[in-house]
């Protein structure tokens, strides 16, 4: 990693042991988790209960996920303790649009900051929880999702010149979520869904100056997403041109997740594999949605998919993301536990 000369935290040291002993399980899909609570405006709000947000906003909240952080808590960290109980080795933080630039959406830029800490702070406790039942140890990866705004893609089509962010604000918004994450405890930096690399260089030169800040490298996850058959990512490149993107932030994964099943992705998981001298991770959806948006593909199906990529050493962490439950990742857990993780080539 481009921190090299800070030192390694000692999750750093504990993760690096426990990849060499067995392939690691990620968690699952929160979304999923929160549409079953089935939620209405006054409970993302808090109004009611113990909970009230103490940040407020004109805009309605129903559907800002992260927010349920600060106004439903124990709902939040049952649900990472359900995914740490089924196997998960690593579970992600509630902060995936936890920046100023997607929380404009709702008017709660201001509560950003909170966001974080306490969205590291409840899967820790969680974590905590299910360490104390089994004496597994378990990592808090801090979540980074891609913004809703892209630097490398005109949003108007009439004025291809135009960006709707720059690479400045972007790195102002990363690092002051990746600030957060960290002073809340998160083991891991996980930038993830990566549809833009020029986001994805904006997330980890803003990563590198909250390690920095922190006095302590945090190992740092890369995530893309390959968004149709083309086998490239929005921004128009292949897994390779992606890895060869990042390679100079030394992660200590790279992977892919999201917008495809685990058949669909197997590929380009496997080009990404051939190149890239780091761990790899794969966490795909439960399949593609159907006509209403759902997901239909069962936990078996998913995990005999995902033991195919074990089975041919393509994988160190394994996981699910859109459409994924606690049932999902145990089956995933199971189905994997024979196969060694993938060798992991040295740097040049």
């Amino acid at each position: 990693m481009m921190t090299g000369r800070l030192p390694r935290s000692p999750a750093f040291a504990a993760l690096d042991r426990a990849a060499t002993e067995r392939i690691l399980i990620l968690d699952g899909a929160m979304g999923t988790q929160i549409q079953q609570l089935r939620l209405a405006e006054d409970d993302y709000t808090g109004a009611g209960s113990g909970h009230a947000c103490r940040h407020h906003s004109n805009h309605p909240q129903q559907g800002n996920n992260d927010l349920l952080v600060l106004t439903q808590p124990e709902a939040v960290e049952e649900i990472h303790y359900r995914y740490a109980m089924a196997g998960a080795d690593i579970v992600e933080t509630n902060t995936f649009s936890a920046t100023t630039i997607a929380q404009a959406d709702y008017g709660m830029q201001g509560a950003v900051h909170d966001l974080n800490v306490e969205g590291a702070r409840i899967v820790r406790r969680a974590l905590d929880r299910a360490t104390a039942q089994d004496g597994r140890p378990r990592f808090v990866a801090g979540a980074i999702g891609p913004t809703n705004r892209t630097a490398s893609i005109s949003p108007d089509v009439n004025n291809p010149g135009y960006r709707a962010v720059s690479f400045d604000d972007l790195r102002i918004a990363y690092l002051q979520q990746a600030q957060g994450l960290i002073e809340g405890g998160a083991d891991i930096l996980l930038i993830e869904t990566i549809f833009d690399t020029l986001n994805a260089k904006a997330a980890i030169f803003a990563c590198i100056q909250a390690m920095e800040a922190h006095g302590q490298a945090l190992p740092l996850m890369i995530s893309g997403t390959i968004t149709d058959a083309s086998g490239r990512t929005l921004s128009g490149q292949t897994p390779t041109a992606f890895w060869h993107s990042v390679r100079h932030a030394r992660p200590w994964s790279v992977g892919l997740n999201c917008a495809l099943g685990a058949s669909a992705m197997r590929p380009h998981l496997a080009e990404l594999a051939g190149v890239a001298e780091t761990n790899i991770c794969a966490y795909p959806n439960a399949g593609l949605p159907n006509a209403f948006g759902q997901y239909d593909e069962g936990p078996t199906d998913t995990a005999v998919q995902v033991a195919e990529f074990a089975r041919e050493g393509l994988v160190n962490v394994v996981g699910g993301c859109c459409g994924t439950t606690p049932d999902h990742i145990r089956a995933i857990a199971e189905a994997v536990a024979q196969y060694s993780p993938r060798k992991v080539p040295e740097y040049a």
